[in-house]
């Protein structure tokens, strides 16, 4: 194998061609608009097309999710916290607390407050 073969120092994109043309009936090429994060990108587009009918109504989905392009960790308690603070601080990353410190994990609102389950006809009369 020579290694003109697997490297490639081309500056430009390369042509589709004749034959792969031929095999395909759409092909349809996006990027992302900041140019760094490809598969997020596709992610987001392809969660897109599952909400889409191609009637041109207007889709409601939100561009980019909570998190977006951002790598997360999840400290479960004080220390870890300080730690990943005193990580960040000494790579000179930006860290930001979504949960604004709150390092407890409490049930939701909603939780045992109706049965998912129907009651039985008559029961509890």
């Amino acid at each position: 194998m020579r290694a003109k073969e697997f490297i490639s120092e081309a500056k430009r994109r390369g042509k589709m061609t004749k034959r792969q043309k031929q095999a395909t009936v759409g092909v349809d090429l996006f990027r992302d608009p900041d140019g760094y994060d490809r598969t997020y990108e596709l992610n987001r587009m392809m969660m897109a097309v599952a909400c889409a009918d191609g009637t041109g109504i207007p889709i409601n989905i939100d561009s980019e999710s909570w998190i977006g392009k951002d790598n997360s960790a999840q400290p479960y308690t004080k220390l870890e916290q300080d730690m990943m603070k005193q990580a960040a601080k000494a790579i000179g990353t930006k860290l930001r607390d979504a949960n604004h410190g709150n390092l407890r994990s409490m049930e939701l609102d909603t939780t045992n407050k109706s049965s998912p389950i129907q009651s039985f006809k008559g029961f509890g009369k």
